[in-house]
């Protein structure tokens, strides 16, 4: 089976598995899918969406983030880890989007990546879900399945992200970023599966050309 055959073969059944892919974190505009995606650096999103809730009651947009002191957005947002540099972050890019963007999240990959603490990943996630650009966010998760999967030998998130764009449709770049996510969760983790044992690494393994 050569490598395009066995792509068509993983969207055809990680579809049939997830055909719906709502976003995990739990937001209701661009700035607070910003937010939260921030908060998910090194966090499950488990965890995020139990703490954005009191952090978005005090504050959902960069006007009333801005007001409020960064040693509360630390004491909030401290269940999510490394809350003193996610605190500042999301102090001064609201500060920044105020005096930059007119209070609004930009639909610009270079000026989100210019945002403190959001990187390539943090700025992919919310032009993919927020604006509906295409995207290919990998994380560490989608890294290990697509190497497991024998879709790219990308030495780095930024490698594999290259090789799975050219892979797959771009109109499906959104959709199955997530469906490959949700699968890692439920069937194929780092520790419980080793490359043999869930339904898809069994169906793919040993079928590289």
């Amino acid at each position: 089976m050569k490598k395009s055959e066995r792509a068509a073969h993983l969207m055809r059944r990680l579809e049939e598995l997830y055909p719906e892919t709502q976003v995990p974190l739990d937001h209701r505009d661009p700035f607070t899918l910003l937010i939260a995606v921030l908060l998910s650096a090194q966090c499950t999103d488990v965890r995020v969406n139990q703490v954005t809730p009191a952090l978005f009651a005090r504050a959902d947009t960069p006007e009333l983030m801005a007001k409020v002191p960064e040693e509360e957005i630390r004491e909030i947002i401290r269940p999510c880890g490394l809350s003193p540099q996610k605190a500042s972050a999301i102090s001064r890019l609201s500060r920044i989007l105020i005096e930059e963007h007119g209070g609004l999240v930009p639909a610009d990959f270079d000026a989100l990546e210019a945002l403190p603490g959001v990187g390539h990943k943090t700025a992919s996630v919310v032009m993919a879900q927020a604006f509906g650009v295409p995207a290919f966010p990998v994380d560490t998760h989608i890294h290990r399945l697509a190497k497991r999967w024998k879709l790219t030998k990308g030495r780095n998130v930024v490698e594999t992200e290259r090789d799975l764009k050219k892979l797959f449709p771009r109109d499906l770049w959104n959709k199955l970023h997530l469906q490959i996510i949700f699968y890692g969760r439920e069937y194929c983790s780092a520790r419980g599966c080793d490359g043999t044992k869930c339904p898809l690494c069994r169906e793919v393994a040993g079928k590289s050309t």
